[in-house]
């Protein structure tokens, strides 16, 4: 059964994201639906939070501050919706959850920044559906098959009667 789960949920994942952390300064690109339009919104804030980082749950909490009121936005990596993630700039940081920087307002609200190839952290690879499909069928870890308890009798049955024999 849980082969089954594990490739549905592959199948829900996107070949590549960009690998965030927490202290990221980033741009996220969502699609927005508004009547019968599409078009496309740009968040840009501080990552305050990162959860799930490697499975189809991935998230990243974005914080900004707006005419004087802090707003976050939520977004699921693997989500159809998110269009586009980049990061501008990467901040040395030692927590995984920034809860404190709600508090801070103006020059205390900085974080220092560190030096990062920014092209590089930005670039993904794009990877054809057939690649992922074959990866989804493949399971990562092959299961031993196990005896029925019926199998086992009989097996120590036959080894019972080959030593006897002998």
């Amino acid at each position: 059964m849980s082969l089954v789960i594990d490739s549905l949920n592959r199948s829900n994942m996107k070949p590549q994201v960009v690998q965030v952390r927490s202290g990221d300064t980033v741009r996220v690109h969502q699609r927005v639906r508004e009547g019968s339009k599409e078009r496309v919104q740009v968040f840009q804030g501080l990552v305050i939070k990162t959860s799930k980082q490697g499975g189809h749950l991935n998230r990243i909490t974005v914080r900004r501050v707006s005419g004087g009121v802090g707003v976050e936005k939520s977004f699921l990596m693997h989500s159809p919706l998110i269009v586009k993630v980049e990061v501008t700039k990467r901040s040395k940081v030692r927590r995984n959850y920034l809860a404190y920087m709600r508090d801070l307002t103006g020059k205390a609200a900085r974080l220092s920044g560190i030096e990062f190839d920014r092209q590089a952290v930005n670039e993904t690879l794009e990877v054809s559906e057939n690649v992922l499909l074959d990866e989804v069928s493949k399971p990562d870890i092959e299961t031993p098959k196990t005896k029925t308890p019926d199998e086992d009798v009989e097996a120590k049955i036959d080894s019972t009667e080959t030593e006897a024999k002998e």
